[in-house]
């Protein structure tokens, strides 16, 4: 391992979400006002993530009186205080600039649903729970008779 590579690994932060296209975010940047230092929350959609290990970005957009507004950050910045999902999006791109077209209700984006276990959740219930009231019905039934 050579020595830039070293320093780039020291500067990686140890907690950091996994983000993907299409998931809508809030970023807490540090934003430098003459002397003063304060934090500004930046929540959008995510529509693109490019580089790697210290390199790697990420594109948010959001729209704020009709007026779509892009900033890009660097994952491993410390002008990058926090990072929090706050939901993720079903996509089928890597870059979602088709967004930039989009106004309204065509600019939604479907959820991502995952249940406890951390698999993607089905869309229907099983035929197997629908079965087993019937199967517990049938007791009743037979006491019923008797």
């Amino acid at each position: 391992m050579n020595v830039i590579q070293q320093l780039e690994k020291e500067q990686l932060k140890a907690k950091v979400p996994e983000l993907r296209p299409g998931d809508t975010v809030k970023v807490h940047a540090k934003v430098v006002e003459g002397t003063r230092e304060r934090i500004q929350v930046f929540e959008g959609t995510v529509i693109r993530v490019t580089g790697a290990g210290a390199r790697r970005n990420f594109t948010v957009r959001r729209v704020t009186h009709g007026v779509g507004v892009e900033r890009t950050f660097l994952l491993h910045s410390p002008r990058v205080d926090k990072i929090q999902v706050v939901r993720h999006g079903e996509v089928r791109q890597a870059r979602l600039y088709y967004l930039r077209g989009k106004i309204g209700k065509g600019a939604r984006i479907r959820e991502r649903r995952v249940d406890e276990t951390g698999a993607a959740a089905p869309a229907e219930p099983e035929a197997a729970e629908a079965s087993e009231p019937a199967e517990s019905a049938e007791p009743a039934e037979e006491t019923a008779a008797k």
